[in-house]
């Protein structure tokens, strides 16, 4: 028998918290994991409703062939493989669930910062290796620095209230968002050219957009006036690797710690082999990076609190 609310495509796979909900709730959960995205516009059958992460994006084309839906979740954060405006524009809801994930990138965030200040990364390898060098692996404290965070969303936001323990001057960007000062006094909003002015430590807590893109340049990391520590769990292509490569080795930048790279595929699953640029072998061979998998926000708990988020949502949009 089909639930009256509809039926929901799981394109990728999610925490069963979300299809036990959706189901308790009304609607029918298909699995299409191993379905190519041709095959299910060919295949499309009225479903109500899309679970993705970033296996391939909805587009325009895509949304054409997908009569009858209601709506798309995203399980995670970003949704530049959505086409939000022409989802919009046919009446589709887009859900994401920032919150989810929030915590997991605000705390890796802060563990990848420590690694670089004290070079922790290299310090590991040498040891194992047989080799033991204090001097050369003297670390530099977090207090009295000043971080600059371009972007004070949910996970902009959740690293600053880690930040906070740490008696850091903690400066933020964002001319989208107006921060209550009672929630976080120890943070001050300032403008981009205070940030350049100002800031021993950046990091990156923006969505992918048009206005985004490549934003971190060549011009962009020639305005700070002291060398700075770079870090970004955002997305790989809001840094221009080349440039980013350039500043390191001019001294610049003095190091980078990256969880998300400009040449990862769509889905965020591999890197693409044929984007293997000279700038991310200098990255990979620089024992001035700490460099992850696209995981800040992969963490078992995360996991769960995704898809709590996405069936609290959906639920509330379909009562």
């Amino acid at each position: 028998m089909t639930n009256p609310k509809g039926s929901v495509l799981f394109i990728d796979t999610v925490h069963p918290f979300l299809q036990d909900a959706l189901t308790q709730h009304g609607f029918t959960c298909v699995d299409a994991y191993e379905l190519s995205k041709e095959d299910i516009m060919q295949q499309w059958s009225n479903h109500a409703g899309i679970v993705i992460r970033s296996r391939f994006k909805i587009d325009s084309a895509f949304l054409e062939a997908a009569s009858g839906l209601k709506f798309i979740a995203r399980a995670g954060a970003g949704m530049e493989n959505i086409d939000v405006a022409s989802a919009q524009s046919k009446a589709v809801a887009c859900i994401h669930a920032p919150e989810g994930n929030r915590n997991a990138v605000a705390e890796q965030a802060l563990g990848m910062l420590l690694m670089l200040k004290n070079h922790l990364l290299r310090a590991d390898r040498e040891v194992r290796d047989g080799v033991w060098l204090r001097e050369e692996n003297r670390g530099t404290e977090l207090e009295g620095k000043t971080i600059g965070i371009i972007g004070f969303g949910n996970t902009g936001s959740s690293f600053a209230r880690k930040l906070q323990g740490f008696d850091m001057n903690i400066l933020t960007y964002d001319p989208y968002v107006s921060i209550d000062k009672n929630s976080f006094p120890n943070v001050k909003q300032v403008s981009l050219s205070e940030i350049f002015e100002q800031c021993d430590i950046l990091s990156l807590h923006v969505p992918l957009t048009e206005e985004t893109r490549a934003m971190v340049d060549g011009d962009f990391l020639s305005k700070f006036k002291k060398a700075i520590s770079l870090i970004n769990t955002s997305r790989g292509k809001v840094v221009d690797t080349a440039a980013l490569v350039e500043a390191m080795k001019s001294g610049k930048v003095t190091g980078a710690a990256l969880d998300v790279i400009e040449y990862e595929s769509v889905s965020f699953e591999n890197l693409d082999a044929s984007k293997m640029a000279e700038p991310l072998r200098y990255l990979i061979n620089s024992d001035r990076t700490v460099l992850s998998p696209h995981i800040a926000g992969w963490t078992h708990e995360s996991h769960l609190k995704i898809s709590v988020v996405l069936a609290e949502k959906i639920i509330k949009l379909f009562p």
